[in-house]
């Protein structure tokens, strides 16, 4: 089982003071955590590649890229990559190039994107939502698996026996991350990618019938077993309700703004019980708590990684170093042993 992090480099205001930590710090802050993840430990690192004011994150592999002149050896993957919006030789150079940074250690994990800022950004129509995703995944593919390339499709002009450079030490690794779409698990499966469930809401064991459907179309694909991970927002302190105090106000603050774009209610102590709670989604609490959520889901859904979010708002940098450390070095040896 590997255990990592992801961030999408959050700036929400302190719940508190209302300030607001500015991109650049966090940024810094972010090379910090990934720094920590390894010493203690952990297996992976994600950055997410959003378009907000309130996201510090924009060009994950380049971020990524300032981490690995600072580690070793954890995984450094995109978390995610909007694939949609993006230009795909592109995206497989840049992560190429991480891959050559890092000596070995890169991913890049393609998804559709929870947010519609890039679509305008980059010039696309949101009509075309899941084509683009899919041609442009078949052309990422072309690129990790052929140094030379010819191929066309709608959204992008055509490439004739094209080199793409650099090219990456090992066929760089794609994986796919869904949140939920059973028509993206089986593409998925069909193509023999590993997949990530982002599981933000609901009960985990629900998506249990995911992960069956994408290892069906991953044998129906003629591939070997691909893992499956979760990526899931929480937060690991010394006790239940020690994690209340701390993670619940910047959480909120994340929450109540999202849901407000989203139709959601606010986010009240009451739903965040419930999700804290043994069957919810935030994976929240003791290490013991923690782990056994985790365990859970490998149990449920059978999973081979495991993603901990913890900076959904913006808590203060020293608490999520703590929970950082924590998830290293004591929820990991829970669940590995």
């Amino acid at each position: 089982m590997e255990i990592g992090l992801t961030t999408f480099a959050e700036t929400y205001p302190d719940p508190e003071t209302g300030e607001t930590v500015s991109p650049g710090e966090r940024l810094r802050q972010v090379v910090a955590e990934a720094e920590l993840a390894e010493q203690v430990g952990l297996d992976v690192y994600g950055v997410g590649e959003h378009h907000r004011v309130d996201f510090g994150a924009s060009a994950p592999a380049v971020a990524l890229a300032a981490i690995a002149s600072r580690t070793q050896r954890i995984r450094l993957t995109s978390a995610v990559t909007v694939l949609s919006s993006t230009d795909p030789v592109r995206a497989f150079q840049d992560f190429a190039t991480l891959d050559l940074l890092s000596q070995g250690w890169a991913e890049l994990m393609a998804g559709r994107g929870s947010f519609i800022e890039s679509f305008p950004l980059f010039g696309y129509d949101l009509k075309d939502y899941d084509d683009l995703f899919a041609e442009k995944l078949d052309l990422l593919l072309a690129l990790r698996d052929s140094e030379r390339v010819t191929w066309s499709g709608r959204f992008r002009p055509a490439l004739h026996d094209q080199a793409v450079y650099p090219r990456p030490g090992r066929p760089l690794p794609v994986w796919v991350a869904v949140g939920g779409n059973p028509e993206s698990v089986v593409r998925a499966g069909l193509r023999g990618l590993p997949m990530a469930l982002a599981i933000i809401g609901g009960q985990p064991r629900r998506f249990g019938p995911l992960a069956d459907l994408h290892r069906k179309a991953v044998e129906q694909g003629g591939f070997a077993p691909q893992p499956v991970a979760v990526h899931a927002h929480g937060y690991v302190a010394g006790s239940s309700a020690e994690a209340e105090v701390d993670f619940y106000p910047s959480y909120a603050v994340a929450m109540t703004r999202l849901g407000a774009e989203r139709g959601w209610g606010a986010m009240t102590p009451a739903a965040y019980r419930q999700m804290a709670g043994p069957e919810g989604s935030l994976v929240i609490g003791s290490p013991q708590q923690v782990a056994e959520k985790i365990l859970l889901m490998k149990e449920t859904i059978g999973i081979e990684r495991f993603m901990l979010h913890i900076s959904v708002g913006t808590l203060p940098h020293a608490k999520v170093l703590r929970a950082i450390e924590r998830l290293g070095t004591e929820v990991a040896p829970l669940v590995r042993g």
